[in-house]
Protein backbone atom coordinates (compact mmCIF):
# COMPACT_ATOMS: atom_id res chain seq x y z
CA UNK A 1 0.00 0.00 0.00
CA UNK A 2 2.85 2.37 0.76
CA UNK A 3 4.38 1.66 -2.66
CA UNK A 4 1.00 2.15 -4.36
CA UNK A 5 0.33 5.50 -2.69
CA UNK A 6 3.83 6.68 -3.58
CA UNK A 7 3.19 5.68 -7.20
CA UNK A 8 -0.12 7.57 -7.31
CA UNK A 9 1.48 10.80 -6.13
CA UNK A 10 0.55 10.58 -2.46
CA UNK A 11 4.12 10.13 -1.28
CA UNK A 12 6.09 10.29 0.68
CA UNK A 13 3.94 7.81 2.57
CA UNK A 14 4.76 7.49 6.26
CA UNK A 15 5.38 3.91 7.40
CA UNK A 16 6.43 2.49 10.77
CA UNK A 17 9.90 1.85 9.36
CA UNK A 18 10.24 5.61 8.80
CA UNK A 19 9.45 6.31 12.44
CA UNK A 20 11.05 3.69 14.67
CA UNK A 21 14.69 4.55 13.93
CA UNK A 22 14.14 8.30 14.07
CA UNK A 23 14.50 9.37 17.71
CA UNK A 24 12.71 12.70 17.17
CA UNK A 25 9.79 11.04 15.39
CA UNK A 26 9.44 8.44 18.13
CA UNK A 27 9.49 11.18 20.77
CA UNK A 28 6.62 12.99 19.02
CA UNK A 29 4.48 9.84 19.19
CA UNK A 30 5.48 9.24 22.82
CA UNK A 31 4.29 12.79 23.58
CA UNK A 32 0.84 11.69 22.40
CA UNK A 33 1.01 8.69 24.75
CA UNK A 34 1.78 11.17 27.54
CA UNK A 35 -1.48 12.94 26.83
CA UNK A 36 -0.16 15.89 24.84
CA UNK A 37 -2.27 17.22 22.00
CA UNK A 38 -1.00 15.74 18.72
CA UNK A 39 0.83 18.15 16.46
CA UNK A 40 -0.05 16.31 13.26
CA UNK A 41 1.53 18.92 11.01
CA UNK A 42 4.87 18.33 12.72
CA UNK A 43 4.45 14.55 12.90
CA UNK A 44 3.62 14.25 9.20
CA UNK A 45 5.92 16.97 7.92
CA UNK A 46 7.12 15.93 4.47
CA UNK A 47 4.43 13.24 4.11
CA UNK A 48 1.16 13.21 2.17
CA UNK A 49 -0.18 9.86 3.40
CA UNK A 50 0.41 7.33 6.14
CA UNK A 51 0.01 3.58 6.66
CA UNK A 52 0.71 1.02 9.36
CA UNK A 53 1.16 1.52 13.10
CA UNK A 54 1.35 3.80 15.00
CA UNK A 55 -0.70 5.98 12.64
CA UNK A 56 -3.51 3.46 12.18
CA UNK A 57 -4.18 3.38 15.93
CA UNK A 58 -5.08 7.08 15.80
CA UNK A 59 -7.18 7.15 12.64
CA UNK A 60 -10.13 8.85 14.37
CA UNK A 61 -8.00 11.76 15.56
CA UNK A 62 -6.45 12.13 12.11
CA UNK A 63 -9.88 12.10 10.47
CA UNK A 64 -10.82 15.12 12.57
CA UNK A 65 -7.56 16.90 11.85
CA UNK A 66 -7.80 16.21 8.10
CA UNK A 67 -11.52 16.32 7.18
CA UNK A 68 -10.80 15.91 3.45
CA UNK A 69 -8.58 12.86 3.91
CA UNK A 70 -9.65 9.40 2.78
CA UNK A 71 -9.33 6.20 4.81
CA UNK A 72 -8.24 2.90 3.28
CA UNK A 73 -9.09 -0.23 5.24
CA UNK A 74 -7.10 -3.13 3.84
CA UNK A 75 -8.49 -6.65 4.24
CA UNK A 76 -6.82 -10.04 4.33
CA UNK A 77 -7.43 -13.51 5.72
CA UNK A 78 -7.34 -13.35 9.55
CA UNK A 79 -5.48 -16.66 9.67
CA UNK A 80 -2.73 -15.60 7.27
CA UNK A 81 -2.53 -12.20 8.98
CA UNK A 82 -1.99 -13.78 12.40
CA UNK A 83 0.59 -16.24 11.11
CA UNK A 84 2.50 -13.46 9.36
CA UNK A 85 2.54 -11.14 12.38
CA UNK A 86 3.45 -13.98 14.71
CA UNK A 87 6.49 -14.80 12.55
CA UNK A 88 7.63 -11.25 11.82
CA UNK A 89 6.82 -8.05 13.69
CA UNK A 90 5.85 -9.71 16.98
CA UNK A 91 9.24 -11.38 17.62
CA UNK A 92 10.97 -8.45 15.93
CA UNK A 93 9.51 -6.12 18.56
CA UNK A 94 11.31 -7.98 21.33
CA UNK A 95 14.53 -8.34 19.37
CA UNK A 96 14.76 -4.66 18.40
CA UNK A 97 14.01 -3.32 21.87
CA UNK A 98 14.91 -5.84 24.61
CA UNK A 99 13.72 -4.72 28.02
CA UNK A 100 17.19 -4.70 29.62
CA UNK A 101 18.59 -2.36 26.96
CA UNK A 102 15.97 0.25 27.86
CA UNK A 103 17.88 0.99 31.07
CA UNK A 104 20.84 2.27 29.04
CA UNK A 105 19.19 3.95 26.06
CA UNK A 106 16.38 6.50 26.02
CA UNK A 107 15.94 5.89 22.28
CA UNK A 108 15.39 2.17 22.88
CA UNK A 109 13.13 2.93 25.84
CA UNK A 110 10.94 5.21 23.73
CA UNK A 111 10.95 2.75 20.81
CA UNK A 112 9.82 -0.09 23.06
CA UNK A 113 7.20 2.10 24.66
CA UNK A 114 5.78 3.13 21.30
CA UNK A 115 5.67 -0.44 20.02
CA UNK A 116 4.23 -2.06 23.12
CA UNK A 117 1.96 0.71 24.42
CA UNK A 118 0.36 1.26 21.02
CA UNK A 119 0.29 -2.29 19.61
CA UNK A 120 0.78 -5.25 21.92
CA UNK A 121 -0.43 -3.77 25.21
CA UNK A 122 -2.63 -1.18 23.49
CA UNK A 123 -4.72 -2.45 20.62
CA UNK A 124 -4.14 -6.12 21.49
CA UNK A 125 -4.51 -5.60 25.25
CA UNK A 126 -1.66 -8.01 25.99
CA UNK A 127 -3.53 -10.87 24.32
CA UNK A 128 -1.66 -11.31 21.05
CA UNK A 129 -0.23 -14.73 21.98
CA UNK A 130 -3.81 -15.95 22.39
CA UNK A 131 -4.55 -16.61 18.73
CA UNK A 132 -8.34 -16.55 19.03
CA UNK A 133 -8.32 -13.36 21.09
CA UNK A 134 -5.92 -11.63 18.68
CA UNK A 135 -7.97 -12.57 15.63
CA UNK A 136 -11.08 -11.39 17.48
CA UNK A 137 -9.48 -7.99 18.06
CA UNK A 138 -8.37 -7.90 14.43
CA UNK A 139 -11.89 -8.51 13.10
CA UNK A 140 -13.41 -6.19 15.71
CA UNK A 141 -11.13 -3.39 14.48
CA UNK A 142 -12.30 -3.92 10.91
CA UNK A 143 -15.95 -3.63 11.91
CA UNK A 144 -15.26 -0.57 14.08
CA UNK A 145 -13.59 1.25 11.19
CA UNK A 146 -16.54 0.44 8.94
CA UNK A 147 -18.91 1.94 11.51
CA UNK A 148 -16.86 5.00 12.40
CA UNK A 149 -15.71 6.20 8.98
CA UNK A 150 -18.33 7.80 6.71
CA UNK A 151 -18.85 5.65 3.58
CA UNK A 152 -17.85 8.47 1.23
CA UNK A 153 -14.44 8.67 2.92
CA UNK A 154 -13.80 4.93 3.24
CA UNK A 155 -12.43 2.31 0.88
CA UNK A 156 -12.60 -1.28 2.10
CA UNK A 157 -9.80 -2.65 -0.01
CA UNK A 158 -8.33 -5.99 -0.97
CA UNK A 159 -5.03 -5.50 -2.80
CA UNK A 160 -6.13 -8.21 -5.26
CA UNK A 161 -8.69 -5.68 -6.55
CA UNK A 162 -5.83 -3.70 -8.07
CA UNK A 163 -5.60 -0.04 -8.98
CA UNK A 164 -9.20 0.77 -9.98
CA UNK A 165 -10.94 1.14 -6.61
CA UNK A 166 -7.96 2.95 -5.12
CA UNK A 167 -7.81 5.42 -8.00
CA UNK A 168 -11.57 5.97 -7.78
CA UNK A 169 -11.33 6.84 -4.07
CA UNK A 170 -8.47 9.26 -4.64
CA UNK A 171 -9.97 10.90 -7.72
CA UNK A 172 -7.29 9.71 -10.12
CA UNK A 173 -8.41 9.24 -13.73
CA UNK A 174 -5.19 7.79 -15.14
CA UNK A 175 -4.82 4.23 -13.87
CA UNK A 176 -1.17 3.04 -13.89
CA UNK A 177 -0.40 0.66 -16.72
CA UNK A 178 1.51 -1.78 -14.53
CA UNK A 179 0.74 -4.48 -11.96
CA UNK A 180 -0.27 -3.40 -8.48
CA UNK A 181 2.87 -3.31 -6.28
CA UNK A 182 3.75 -6.47 -4.44
CA UNK A 183 6.53 -5.99 -1.92
CA UNK A 184 7.42 -9.23 -0.14
CA UNK A 185 7.95 -7.52 3.21
CA UNK A 186 7.16 -10.68 5.16
CA UNK A 187 10.14 -12.59 3.77
CA UNK A 188 12.43 -9.65 4.40
CA UNK A 189 11.24 -9.33 8.00
CA UNK A 190 11.73 -13.04 8.60
CA UNK A 191 15.34 -12.70 7.46
CA UNK A 192 15.82 -9.76 9.83
CA UNK A 193 14.33 -11.77 12.70
CA UNK A 194 16.74 -14.66 12.02
CA UNK A 195 19.73 -12.33 11.84
CA UNK A 196 18.80 -10.51 15.05
CA UNK A 197 18.31 -13.79 16.88
CA UNK A 198 21.77 -14.92 15.86
CA UNK A 199 23.23 -11.53 16.76
CA UNK A 200 21.80 -11.64 20.28
CA UNK A 201 22.88 -15.28 20.73
CA UNK A 202 26.43 -14.34 19.80
CA UNK A 203 26.28 -11.30 22.09
CA UNK A 204 25.01 -13.28 25.09
CA UNK A 205 27.51 -16.08 24.45
CA UNK A 206 30.31 -13.52 24.33
CA UNK A 207 29.16 -11.93 27.59
CA UNK A 208 29.04 -15.33 29.29
CA UNK A 209 32.51 -16.23 27.97
CA UNK A 210 33.99 -12.95 29.23
CA UNK A 211 32.39 -13.38 32.65
CA UNK A 212 33.67 -16.95 32.94
CA UNK A 213 37.14 -15.81 31.89
CA UNK A 214 37.03 -13.05 34.52
CA UNK A 215 35.85 -15.44 37.23
CA UNK A 216 38.58 -17.96 36.38
CA UNK A 217 41.13 -15.16 36.48
CA UNK A 218 39.94 -14.01 39.90
CA UNK A 219 39.92 -17.53 41.32
CA UNK A 220 43.38 -18.20 39.93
Amino acid sequence: MQAALDKLGFGSCCHASDILFDAQAVQKWCDILDGKKPDWESIFEGYQSTVDWPSSAFYKEQMQAYPEARVILTLRSPDSWYRSVQETIYPLSYLMAPRWLCFFSKKTRNMRRLIFDVIWEGQFRGLFEDREAAIGIFTEHIETVKREVPPERLLVFDVRDGWEPLCALLGIDSIPDEPFPHVNESMQLKRIVRRLRWMWRIFYATVVAVLLWAIVGIVS
